[in-house]
């Protein structure tokens, strides 16, 4: 028999363990309609009675009871005075409000007794057998004659209730307080406890207290929220999981989760935000997490940069003709999107979304997507997509994109396209500046595959990518009829395909891409064909792809026991360098931007920061760290240059560096809370001189490279020594 890989578990109790979650919120929902009631006679007020599932579920459920009145109210804008908890039950405070509901529940438990949830109560049986702690943890204030009524006090070993959270001043529920101290009195790690929960709240509580598993009830079919709210695992009942589920979590789902950030909803809100972190990419190019329907706009925003692509534009500030260099949004190689029967194409942002999923997996760089979507035509569609940016071949990118009708038969019509036609958009306050840095060469189809050749409109950096599109109809291949569709900075594909319900269509699309200054290179658009048409297998690019990722997490892995979270922080910094700066970075010259591959905040330039990441490398990838110092080597005749300017001798380092290694800070500053614009002095810092000069002598002294030292550091040190001597004068 397998040993127990957790040590206890820790249940909620109503909804959980006893049936009294519908007594509860019939409790509620008696007490507060009669509340309301009054208030309409009272105030005037118009009378809304207390749903359920809108009210119950959402404000109420799993919280303290003085905290649910106190929830609940706030979101009818109705603000009253707390009282005391021995005002009478009725009385127009907080709580006396919650006395009255405690009232009716008592009246009513009195009347219909206790019933328990048998596959609940077996499994504790089970546990007590295995010698498994248990504990009960409850926001209600009647835990303990709940249990006593319901026979269960002998399997019980721990109750923190809403008397104990009283007594302990215990923060409730979304808190995980009442977890952690049933925890600390049964003597068990959080790490190897689990918490069983069927609130919202309740599952907040258990991912803020970082337990090895927070299992999810769906006794009111609210899988999604749930997960969204942070369970690990969702079932309808516990029997579904039992006891070998959740050792099978402990022996290999909870190190799968420890190498993903999975996100189950979409919110607009925060939706950049994730695209930001949902980023693959291989060092020489990264690519946002956005949806590959989406276009930029207020909540999303697609974009694709490549180490070194930067472009000078002038823009005509405050009178004055600004010059600024910035990062460009290269070659958008995701887009893809479909619509039904001729109607319009899918737009996330005005659908029905019935499930969005999309989890990336750290370890091997692959980003997958599930959603369901409901038209305006009732019709449901199941999306699935996956992507990579290949860490074996930098140039190599995959998109398998799939649609499903679950609920029609129809006509589906899918695009497909290249994308060079969009501004540099990403940051807010940019907007006011000229961002048009690509401008088109050529488009068009050849061999077979898409292609598009577009150039930054300063620096004549010529981009080029290429696509091949294999379609496939429920795993059989077809050649459907491409209908090319070519416009000025874009190369498109669209076709038409008839589907049965429940039938799936593969749309894979294997892509290229090239820049004119990337070393040997001389036809960028010839090249990005070339290594299109040269690999055809999607299964031998994954797995190349993964071999080389596993090869970087073999020197780099840092495993941590009995921190989840901290585990999973880590990967996700590490795998974030990784797609900045990877072991392709040797042969590039450039440094490591503020904002890695990720965006356009700070224009993609080039600070101080690797003070603080190149010891990473100098242990890990040696050859990466002195690449990125010989970024600023092949720059020292600027710094040279700058330092004569200012008067100083020696090598003064700009404070932000960019394609050249001039000074490249702003001269003009955006205010954000004025939105005046005034003068930017931020390029008076000068440590950034120190900073190169300790990365220098640290990269020395872990790597022992006496070459190096002999034919560029020691030039860098002295001539950084000149300058500082110079600045003392």
């Amino acid at each position: 028999m397998d040993k127990p890989l957790f040590d206890a578990v820790i249940f909620d109790l109503d909804g959980v363990i006893t049936q009294t979650a519908l007594v509860h919120s019939a409790a509620w929902k008696n007490m507060f309609d009669q509340y309301l009631k009054q208030r309409e006679k009272k105030y005037a007020e118009p009378y809304i009675e207390f749903s359920h599932k809108q009210d119950y579920l959402k404000y109420v459920d799993g919280k303290p009871r003085y905290e649910g009145v106190r929830s609940f109210l706030q979101s009818r804008n109705i603000e009253l005075p707390y009282g005391s908890p021995e005002d009478l039950p009725g009385e127009e405070t907080i709580c006396g409000i919650g006395n009255q509901k405690n009232r009716v529940f008592n009246q009513t438990l009195e009347a219909q007794g206790v019933k328990s949830y048998e596959s609940t109560v077996c499994l504790m049986n089970e546990l007590k057998e295995k010698g498994i702690r248990i504990g009960v943890a409850s926001s209600s204030k009647n835990a303990g004659p709940v249990l006593t009524a319901a026979g269960l006090d002998q399997l019980i070993e721990t109750r923190v209730d809403g008397v104990a959270s009283a007594e302990l001043n215990l923060r409730g529920k979304p808190e995980p307080d009442i977890f952690t101290t049933a925890c600390d009195n049964l003597g068990v790690t959080y790490d190897r406890t689990v918490v069983v929960e069927d609130a919202e709240s309740g599952v907040q509580a258990g991912s803020k207290g970082n337990f090895g598993l927070v299992l999810g009830l769906a006794r009111e079919n609210n899988e999604l929220a749930l997960l969204r709210n942070g369970a690990d695992i969702v079932a309808k009942d516990i029997a579904e999981v039992g006891y070998e589920g959740i050792q099978e979590w402990f022996r290999s789902g909870l190190q799968q989760d420890q190498w993903t950030i999975s996100y189950h909803d979409y919110d607009q809100g925060k939706e950049k935000t994730r695209e930001t972190l949902l980023t693959v990419g291989n060092g020489y190019l990264g690519t946002r997490g956005a949806m590959e329907e989406v276009t930029a706009g207020e909540h999303n925003y697609p974009g694709t940069y490549m180490a070194g692509l930067y472009n000078r534009l002038v823009s005509k500030v405050a009178g004055e003709d600004i010059e600024n260099e910035d990062f460009v949004n290269a070659i958008n190689w995701l887009p893809v999107n479909f619509k039904v029967d001729g109607g319009k194409w899918l737009d996330i942002n005005h659908i029905e979304i019935l499930e969005a999923n999309r989890t990336l997996n750290m370890r091997n760089g692959m980003l997958k997507k599930e959603m369901v979507v409901r038209d305006r035509d009732a019709k449901q569609t199941r999306i699935r997509s996956t992507r990579i940016v290949s860490m074996h071949d930098p140039h190599l990118m995959v998109l398998s994109y799939n649609i499903t009708p679950l609920n029609y038969s129809g006509t589906i019509s899918v695009k497909s396209c290249l994308s060079g036609d969009h501004i540099n958009a990403g940051v807010e306050r940019y907007k006011q500046l000229q961002q048009k840095h690509l401008k088109p060469v050529d488009s068009g189809h050849r061999d077979g595959c898409s292609f598009l050749s577009v150039a930054t409109t300063q620096s004549e950096i010529q981009l080029s990518a290429a696509a091949m599109h294999r379609v496939r109809h429920n795993e059989h291949d077809i050649q459907p009829e491409l209908i090319n569709d070519d416009g000025e900075g874009i190369a498109r594909i669209s076709f038409d395909h008839l589907m049965n319900q429940g039938d799936t269509l593969t749309i894979n699309k294997i892509c290229s891409v090239y820049k004119s200054d990337d070393k040997g290179i001389s036809d960028p658009a010839f090249s990005a064909i070339s290594t299109v048409l040269e690999n055809q297998d999607i299964e031998k690019i994954l797995g190349d792809s993964t071999a080389a990722w596993n090869d970087i997490w073999t020197k780099i892995d840092i495993q941590l026991e009995g921190d989840r979270l901290a585990q999973k922080l880590l990967r996700l910094h590490m795998y974030h360098l990784l797609i900045t700066t990877s072991p392709h970075n040797q042969h590039i010259d450039f440094g490591i931007p503020a904002r890695g591959l990720h965006g356009e905040a700070y224009r993609g330039h080039i600070f101080w920061d690797e003070l603080y990441i190149l010891p990473f490398y100098n242990l890990h990838f040696p050859e990466i760290a002195k690449s990125i110092i010989m970024y600023r080597y092949r720059r020292l005749e600027e710094a040279r240059k700058y330092a004569e300017a200012h008067g100083y001798d020696g090598a003064m380092f700009p404070w932000q560096s960019g394609s050249s290694g001039r000074e490249e800070t702003q001269v003009l500053h955006l205010n954000p809370v004025s939105g005046k614009w005034g003068p930017d002095h931020s390029s008076l810092q000068r440590h950034v001189s120190l900073a190169i000069a300790y990365n220098v002598w640290n990269y020395y002294w872990y790597s022992d490279d006496l070459d190096f030292m002999a034919s560029n550091g020691a030039e860098m040190l002295a001539e950084i020594c000149k300058f500082w001597a110079s600045s003392q004068l």
